[in-house]
């Protein structure tokens, strides 16, 4: 089943970016993987998807010449784009009053990541979405831009910048292009399993819905925006369960 229409999911082998992909793949989509460190774990996904037209490409998000050639790459293969989701981005552990541990390289390496790239992809891509009649983007954003509490001070930053290109371009590539954040809070995966249990616990049971997010929470989330909430643009939604309460 195709429905002729396509979506891109930058860091798309993750665990969420791979809940996404499956979801989009499933409603008929071809699904356009990009990576940037591991084509093995990028091709494994994308020929376990349904359907056909799917493809993987090497396309770092602070790599401007390989964002330049992802969109002749899509312009040549799909023609157009539906649904962008800046999925890719990076993180590491250190606690907020370490701030001789938070070094000025990872700050620089997590918003080139997560902002820069977020901004890099929605501009390389503009065209392309121009072309769809009912073109949406979704930053993958966290309710750590809220709350302050998360990997590091600078991941929490970041994400907050990723909520404030959503209201922006929300307004400036308006009617035309919807802008969406999509929040999640703590969610079970690859990152979660190098967590300490009893910290892990602790959030749970601050969670009023009692339980920590899934990768699908987050996918349906992202799919329900492209099929039931196509009125919304410039929103920050969270899938956290509550956790902000």
């Amino acid at each position: 089943m195709t429905n002729n229409k396509t979506v891109l999911v930058t860091g798309g082998a993750g665990g969420i970016g791979s809940a996404i992909c499956r979801k989009f793949a499933e409603a008929g989509y071809a699904v356009i993987i990009t990576y940037n460190g591991n084509l093995e774990k990028a091709e494994k996904l994308c020929n376990s998807l349904v359907g056909e037209g799917h493809s993987v490409f090497h396309a770092p998000v602070n790599d401007a010449k390989r964002l330049s050639e992802l969109a002749d790459f899509v312009e040549n293969k799909y023609g157009k784009l539906d649904v962008l989701v800046n999925n890719a981005g990076i993180t590491t552990p250190v606690a907020h009053n370490d701030l001789d541990g938070l070094t000025d390289e990872w700050i620089d390496r997590i918003f080139e990541t997560n902002v820069r790239g977020t901004f890099a992809m929605i501009r390389a891509c503009k065209a392309l979405l121009l072309k769809s009649k009912d073109a949406l983007v979704v930053n993958i954003s966290s309710v750590a831009a809220i709350s302050g509490v998360g990997s590091n001070v600078a991941y929490c930053a970041s994400k907050a910048a990723i909520d404030s290109i959503t209201r922006s371009l929300a307004r400036a590539l308006a009617p035309n292009i919807r802008v969406v954040s999509v929040s999640p809070g703590w969610v079970l995966g690859e990152y979660t399993k190098n967590i300490d249990p009893q910290y892990l616990q602790t959030q749970i049971d601050k969670t009023p819905l009692g339980r920590l997010a899934i990768a699908e929470d987050v996918a349906n989330t992202v799919f329900v925006l492209t099929t039931h909430l196509t009125f919304t643009t410039g929103s920050i939604i969270p899938v956290d369960g509550g956790r902000l309460l």
